[in-house]
Protein backbone atom coordinates (compact mmCIF):
# COMPACT_ATOMS: atom_id res chain seq x y z
CA UNK A 1 0.00 0.00 0.00
CA UNK A 2 1.01 3.43 -0.83
CA UNK A 3 2.77 4.99 2.46
CA UNK A 4 0.40 7.51 4.03
CA UNK A 5 2.36 10.67 3.81
CA UNK A 6 1.21 12.83 7.08
CA UNK A 7 3.84 15.46 7.38
CA UNK A 8 2.59 18.18 5.67
CA UNK A 9 3.81 21.25 8.18
CA UNK A 10 7.53 19.81 6.90
CA UNK A 11 6.63 19.81 3.16
CA UNK A 12 3.03 20.01 1.49
CA UNK A 13 2.64 18.05 -1.29
CA UNK A 14 3.16 20.05 -4.77
CA UNK A 15 0.01 20.87 -6.24
CA UNK A 16 -0.59 20.08 -10.44
CA UNK A 17 -1.23 23.86 -10.87
CA UNK A 18 2.17 24.55 -9.46
CA UNK A 19 4.13 21.75 -11.33
CA UNK A 20 2.31 22.82 -14.60
CA UNK A 21 3.19 26.59 -13.59
CA UNK A 22 7.29 25.71 -13.30
CA UNK A 23 7.13 23.75 -16.61
CA UNK A 24 6.24 26.64 -17.91
CA UNK A 25 8.64 28.95 -16.53
CA UNK A 26 11.11 26.71 -17.26
CA UNK A 27 11.21 27.84 -21.12
CA UNK A 28 11.69 30.94 -20.51
CA UNK A 29 15.15 31.76 -21.17
CA UNK A 30 15.13 35.25 -20.73
CA UNK A 31 16.60 37.02 -17.26
CA UNK A 32 13.95 38.80 -15.66
CA UNK A 33 16.17 42.12 -15.54
CA UNK A 34 16.93 42.17 -19.04
CA UNK A 35 15.20 44.73 -21.07
CA UNK A 36 15.16 42.49 -24.47
CA UNK A 37 11.96 40.62 -25.43
CA UNK A 38 13.08 37.62 -23.83
CA UNK A 39 14.15 39.40 -20.39
CA UNK A 40 10.35 41.18 -20.62
CA UNK A 41 8.56 37.87 -21.09
CA UNK A 42 9.89 36.84 -17.98
CA UNK A 43 9.56 40.18 -16.14
CA UNK A 44 5.73 39.69 -16.86
CA UNK A 45 5.78 36.02 -15.52
CA UNK A 46 7.51 37.56 -12.25
CA UNK A 47 5.67 41.04 -11.43
CA UNK A 48 2.14 38.58 -12.20
CA UNK A 49 3.23 36.37 -9.46
CA UNK A 50 4.33 39.57 -7.18
CA UNK A 51 0.60 40.29 -7.68
CA UNK A 52 -0.95 37.18 -7.11
CA UNK A 53 1.19 36.79 -3.87
CA UNK A 54 -0.06 40.14 -2.82
CA UNK A 55 -4.00 39.83 -3.75
CA UNK A 56 -4.55 36.71 -2.31
CA UNK A 57 -2.19 37.49 1.41
CA UNK A 58 -3.33 41.60 1.69
CA UNK A 59 -0.20 43.48 0.47
CA UNK A 60 0.45 45.74 -2.38
CA UNK A 61 2.01 44.06 -4.96
CA UNK A 62 5.05 46.79 -5.27
CA UNK A 63 5.03 45.52 -0.88
CA UNK A 64 5.94 42.09 -1.51
CA UNK A 65 9.68 41.13 -1.69
CA UNK A 66 10.80 37.66 -2.78
CA UNK A 67 13.12 35.76 -0.91
CA UNK A 68 14.72 31.85 -1.08
CA UNK A 69 11.85 30.86 1.54
CA UNK A 70 10.47 31.91 4.75
CA UNK A 71 13.61 31.45 6.61
CA UNK A 72 15.54 34.28 4.66
CA UNK A 73 11.96 36.01 5.01
CA UNK A 74 12.58 35.98 8.53
CA UNK A 75 15.77 37.13 8.79
CA UNK A 76 15.55 40.26 6.55
CA UNK A 77 12.75 41.63 8.66
CA UNK A 78 14.99 41.04 12.02
CA UNK A 79 17.81 42.79 10.15
CA UNK A 80 15.70 45.58 8.70
CA UNK A 81 13.18 46.05 11.45
CA UNK A 82 15.25 45.47 14.32
CA UNK A 83 17.70 47.30 13.83
CA UNK A 84 17.90 49.65 16.76
CA UNK A 85 14.98 47.93 18.25
CA UNK A 86 14.61 46.02 20.94
CA UNK A 87 13.32 42.07 19.82
CA UNK A 88 10.74 40.12 20.96
CA UNK A 89 9.68 36.86 20.34
CA UNK A 90 7.64 34.40 21.92
CA UNK A 91 9.14 30.75 23.35
CA UNK A 92 7.57 28.72 20.67
CA UNK A 93 9.05 30.70 17.93
CA UNK A 94 10.84 28.93 14.78
CA UNK A 95 14.56 28.54 15.07
CA UNK A 96 14.46 31.11 11.92
CA UNK A 97 13.25 33.32 14.24
CA UNK A 98 15.30 32.85 17.70
CA UNK A 99 18.54 32.26 15.46
CA UNK A 100 18.28 35.19 13.28
CA UNK A 101 19.64 37.58 15.81
CA UNK A 102 21.49 37.74 18.71
CA UNK A 103 20.37 38.74 22.15
CA UNK A 104 16.59 38.09 21.52
CA UNK A 105 14.26 38.41 24.86
CA UNK A 106 11.74 35.26 24.60
CA UNK A 107 8.18 35.76 26.32
CA UNK A 108 6.54 33.33 27.90
CA UNK A 109 3.40 30.90 26.41
CA UNK A 110 0.72 29.82 28.35
CA UNK A 111 -0.05 25.63 29.58
CA UNK A 112 -1.97 26.02 25.92
CA UNK A 113 0.62 27.67 23.99
CA UNK A 114 -0.59 30.89 23.31
CA UNK A 115 1.56 34.01 23.88
CA UNK A 116 1.54 35.06 27.27
CA UNK A 117 -0.16 38.93 26.46
CA UNK A 118 0.81 40.31 29.97
CA UNK A 119 4.12 39.58 29.91
CA UNK A 120 4.36 40.98 26.34
CA UNK A 121 2.90 43.77 27.65
CA UNK A 122 4.92 43.94 30.38
CA UNK A 123 8.06 43.82 27.93
CA UNK A 124 6.83 46.22 25.65
CA UNK A 125 6.46 48.97 28.66
CA UNK A 126 9.82 48.09 30.04
CA UNK A 127 12.00 49.73 27.76
CA UNK A 128 12.59 51.58 23.92
CA UNK A 129 10.34 50.69 21.08
CA UNK A 130 10.59 46.84 20.12
CA UNK A 131 10.26 44.57 17.21
CA UNK A 132 7.62 41.60 18.44
CA UNK A 133 7.97 38.63 16.30
CA UNK A 134 5.25 36.17 16.65
CA UNK A 135 4.12 33.23 15.00
CA UNK A 136 0.43 32.77 13.38
CA UNK A 137 0.43 29.20 13.76
CA UNK A 138 2.85 27.25 15.85
CA UNK A 139 4.88 24.64 13.33
CA UNK A 140 4.15 21.71 16.17
CA UNK A 141 1.16 22.05 17.65
CA UNK A 142 -1.14 24.27 15.23
CA UNK A 143 -1.69 26.71 18.36
CA UNK A 144 -2.88 30.04 16.90
CA UNK A 145 -1.65 33.30 18.46
CA UNK A 146 -4.12 35.90 19.51
CA UNK A 147 -2.68 38.59 16.66
CA UNK A 148 -5.41 40.77 17.07
CA UNK A 149 -4.93 41.44 20.90
CA UNK A 150 -0.84 41.49 20.26
CA UNK A 151 -1.39 44.26 16.94
CA UNK A 152 -3.20 46.34 19.58
CA UNK A 153 -0.33 46.05 22.26
CA UNK A 154 2.20 47.07 20.04
CA UNK A 155 0.38 50.06 18.53
CA UNK A 156 -0.10 51.41 22.00
CA UNK A 157 3.72 50.98 22.64
CA UNK A 158 4.97 52.04 18.94
CA UNK A 159 6.27 48.75 18.63
CA UNK A 160 6.80 46.88 15.14
CA UNK A 161 5.20 43.32 14.93
CA UNK A 162 6.81 40.87 12.63
CA UNK A 163 4.48 37.60 11.63
CA UNK A 164 5.84 34.00 10.49
CA UNK A 165 2.80 32.53 9.03
CA UNK A 166 4.70 30.06 7.43
CA UNK A 167 1.94 27.44 8.78
CA UNK A 168 -1.16 29.56 8.58
CA UNK A 169 -0.59 30.14 4.67
CA UNK A 170 -3.04 28.63 2.59
CA UNK A 171 -4.95 27.14 6.06
CA UNK A 172 -6.30 29.95 7.39
CA UNK A 173 -7.62 33.57 6.33
CA UNK A 174 -4.52 35.84 6.07
CA UNK A 175 -4.74 39.31 5.19
CA UNK A 176 -1.91 41.84 6.11
CA UNK A 177 -3.63 44.90 5.56
CA UNK A 178 -6.32 43.82 8.08
CA UNK A 179 -4.17 42.29 10.92
CA UNK A 180 -2.26 44.87 10.96
CA UNK A 181 1.50 43.61 10.94
CA UNK A 182 4.21 45.28 9.93
CA UNK A 183 5.88 42.16 7.78
CA UNK A 184 4.94 39.23 6.83
CA UNK A 185 6.95 35.88 5.96
CA UNK A 186 5.26 33.08 4.05
CA UNK A 187 6.83 30.20 2.11
CA UNK A 188 5.64 28.24 -1.16
CA UNK A 189 6.55 24.47 -0.30
CA UNK A 190 4.32 25.00 2.94
CA UNK A 191 1.16 25.72 0.63
CA UNK A 192 1.67 23.50 -2.11
CA UNK A 193 4.36 24.94 -3.90
CA UNK A 194 7.65 24.13 -4.70
CA UNK A 195 10.62 24.37 -2.15
CA UNK A 196 13.13 27.55 -2.71
CA UNK A 197 10.70 30.28 -2.88
CA UNK A 198 9.03 32.28 0.01
CA UNK A 199 8.22 36.01 0.27
CA UNK A 200 8.44 39.12 3.05
CA UNK A 201 5.11 41.07 2.18
CA UNK A 202 5.22 44.79 4.35
CA UNK A 203 2.65 46.97 5.16
CA UNK A 204 1.97 49.96 2.80
CA UNK A 205 5.32 52.40 3.76
CA UNK A 206 7.29 50.10 5.17
CA UNK A 207 10.52 49.37 3.22
CA UNK A 208 13.31 47.13 4.19
CA UNK A 209 17.17 47.58 3.61
CA UNK A 210 18.89 44.36 1.55
CA UNK A 211 20.52 41.73 3.72
CA UNK A 212 21.41 40.45 0.58
CA UNK A 213 22.19 43.40 -1.44
CA UNK A 214 23.54 41.95 -5.10
CA UNK A 215 22.35 43.38 -8.36
CA UNK A 216 19.45 45.31 -6.52
CA UNK A 217 16.69 43.18 -7.81
CA UNK A 218 13.38 43.22 -5.91
CA UNK A 219 13.84 47.10 -5.90
CA UNK A 220 17.28 47.00 -4.00
CA UNK A 221 15.70 44.62 -1.21
CA UNK A 222 17.13 41.54 -2.59
CA UNK A 223 19.41 40.35 -4.45
CA UNK A 224 20.37 37.81 -7.03
CA UNK A 225 18.55 36.82 -9.86
CA UNK A 226 14.72 35.45 -9.45
CA UNK A 227 14.31 32.01 -9.18
CA UNK A 228 11.80 32.25 -11.68
CA UNK A 229 10.14 28.76 -11.73
CA UNK A 230 9.90 28.65 -8.23
CA UNK A 231 7.97 32.21 -7.96
CA UNK A 232 5.94 30.98 -10.68
CA UNK A 233 5.23 27.67 -8.63
CA UNK A 234 4.59 29.59 -5.68
CA UNK A 235 1.82 31.85 -7.39
CA UNK A 236 0.31 29.37 -8.94
CA UNK A 237 -0.04 27.15 -5.42
CA UNK A 238 -1.22 30.65 -3.64
CA UNK A 239 -4.39 30.67 -6.12
CA UNK A 240 -5.05 27.35 -5.75
CA UNK A 241 -5.37 26.44 -2.51
CA UNK A 242 -8.91 26.65 -1.38
CA UNK A 243 -9.39 27.85 2.46
CA UNK A 244 -13.17 26.06 2.33
CA UNK A 245 -11.03 22.55 2.50
CA UNK A 246 -10.43 23.56 6.18
CA UNK A 247 -13.27 22.19 7.29
CA UNK A 248 -12.75 18.78 5.73
CA UNK A 249 -9.62 18.44 7.17
CA UNK A 250 -10.63 19.63 10.56
CA UNK A 251 -13.18 16.80 10.31
CA UNK A 252 -10.61 14.47 9.76
CA UNK A 253 -8.06 15.67 12.38
CA UNK A 254 -10.78 15.29 14.90
CA UNK A 255 -11.43 11.74 14.26
CA UNK A 256 -8.11 10.77 14.58
CA UNK A 257 -7.65 12.74 17.91
CA UNK A 258 -11.08 11.30 19.31
CA UNK A 259 -9.57 7.62 18.34
CA UNK A 260 -6.10 8.04 19.12
CA UNK A 261 -6.34 7.42 23.00
CA UNK A 262 -3.92 10.12 23.39
CA UNK A 263 -2.94 13.48 24.90
CA UNK A 264 -3.85 16.85 22.40
CA UNK A 265 -1.27 18.90 23.35
CA UNK A 266 -2.74 22.46 22.58
CA UNK A 267 -6.50 21.23 22.38
CA UNK A 268 -7.44 23.91 24.94
CA UNK A 269 -6.54 26.71 22.52
CA UNK A 270 -7.69 27.39 18.76
CA UNK A 271 -5.46 25.58 16.71
CA UNK A 272 -4.79 24.66 12.39
CA UNK A 273 -7.63 22.22 10.89
CA UNK A 274 -5.12 19.72 9.89
CA UNK A 275 -2.37 19.43 12.96
CA UNK A 276 -2.39 17.51 15.86
CA UNK A 277 0.39 16.82 18.35
CA UNK A 278 -0.25 13.66 20.10
CA UNK A 279 1.87 12.97 23.27
CA UNK A 280 1.70 9.49 24.45
CA UNK A 281 3.97 9.57 28.07
CA UNK A 282 6.94 7.19 28.86
CA UNK A 283 7.09 6.66 24.83
CA UNK A 284 10.07 8.47 22.86
CA UNK A 285 9.57 10.14 20.28
CA UNK A 286 11.70 8.78 18.11
CA UNK A 287 10.41 5.69 18.87
CA UNK A 288 6.92 6.28 17.60
CA UNK A 289 8.26 7.73 14.38
CA UNK A 290 10.05 4.79 13.42
CA UNK A 291 7.45 2.45 14.23
CA UNK A 292 4.76 4.01 12.16
CA UNK A 293 7.34 4.63 9.61
CA UNK A 294 7.69 0.95 9.39
CA UNK A 295 3.90 0.90 9.05
CA UNK A 296 3.55 2.98 6.33
CA UNK A 297 2.31 6.06 8.17
CA UNK A 298 5.03 9.30 7.69
CA UNK A 299 5.13 12.03 10.81
CA UNK A 300 7.01 13.60 12.42
CA UNK A 301 8.33 14.85 15.60
CA UNK A 302 8.58 18.48 16.04
CA UNK A 303 9.86 20.70 13.54
CA UNK A 304 11.82 19.24 10.04
CA UNK A 305 15.00 21.76 10.54
CA UNK A 306 17.12 19.79 13.38
CA UNK A 307 19.45 17.75 11.30
CA UNK A 308 17.23 14.45 11.13
CA UNK A 309 17.52 14.68 15.16
CA UNK A 310 14.20 13.97 17.46
CA UNK A 311 14.54 14.83 21.11
CA UNK A 312 12.53 16.69 23.14
CA UNK A 313 10.62 19.82 21.82
CA UNK A 314 11.93 22.91 22.81
CA UNK A 315 8.24 24.25 22.24
CA UNK A 316 6.60 21.53 24.35
CA UNK A 317 9.16 22.39 27.01
CA UNK A 318 8.18 26.02 26.39
CA UNK A 319 4.28 25.10 27.64
CA UNK A 320 5.86 23.69 30.60
CA UNK A 321 5.50 19.32 29.16
CA UNK A 322 8.48 18.80 31.47
CA UNK A 323 10.14 14.87 30.36
CA UNK A 324 7.15 14.57 28.11
CA UNK A 325 8.50 17.44 25.61
CA UNK A 326 10.04 14.36 24.38
CA UNK A 327 7.14 11.89 23.74
CA UNK A 328 4.99 13.71 20.96
CA UNK A 329 4.23 13.23 17.39
CA UNK A 330 3.19 15.56 14.85
CA UNK A 331 0.35 14.63 12.63
CA UNK A 332 0.13 17.25 10.05
CA UNK A 333 -2.85 16.28 7.43
CA UNK A 334 -1.77 17.23 4.02
CA UNK A 335 -3.99 19.26 1.24
CA UNK A 336 -5.06 16.10 -0.89
CA UNK A 337 -5.51 13.77 2.25
CA UNK A 338 -7.80 10.80 1.40
CA UNK A 339 -11.18 10.36 3.28
CA UNK A 340 -9.83 7.14 4.76
CA UNK A 341 -6.77 8.62 6.36
CA UNK A 342 -8.13 9.01 9.88
CA UNK A 343 -8.23 4.84 9.68
CA UNK A 344 -5.07 4.33 8.08
CA UNK A 345 -3.23 6.55 10.71
CA UNK A 346 -5.29 4.96 14.05
CA UNK A 347 -5.00 1.16 12.80
CA UNK A 348 -1.28 1.85 12.91
CA UNK A 349 -0.85 4.04 15.50
CA UNK A 350 -3.19 1.46 17.77
CA UNK A 351 -0.99 -0.76 17.07
CA UNK A 352 2.42 1.14 17.81
CA UNK A 353 0.72 2.07 21.46
CA UNK A 354 -0.02 -1.34 22.25
CA UNK A 355 3.83 -2.70 21.23
CA UNK A 356 5.18 0.10 23.30
CA UNK A 357 3.04 -0.70 25.99
CA UNK A 358 3.79 -4.12 26.41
Amino acid sequence: MTPLYLDANATEPLRPAARQAMLEALDLVGNPSSVHAAGRASRQVLERARGCVAERFGARPRDVVFTSGATEANALALHALGRGRRILAGATEHPAILRAAPGITLLPVQDDGRINLTALADALSEGPAALVCLMAANNETGVLHPLEEAVRLCREHGALLHVDAVQSAGRLPLDLAAMGADSMAVSAHKLGGPKGAGALLLRAGLDVEALLPGGGQERGRRGGTEPLPAIAGFAAAVMEFDLASGARLGALRDAIEAGAGARVVGAEAPRLPNTSCLLLPGAPAETQVIALDLAGVQVSAGAACSSGKVGASPVLQAMGLGPDAGCAIRVSLPWNAAEDVARRFLTAYDAVRQRLRR
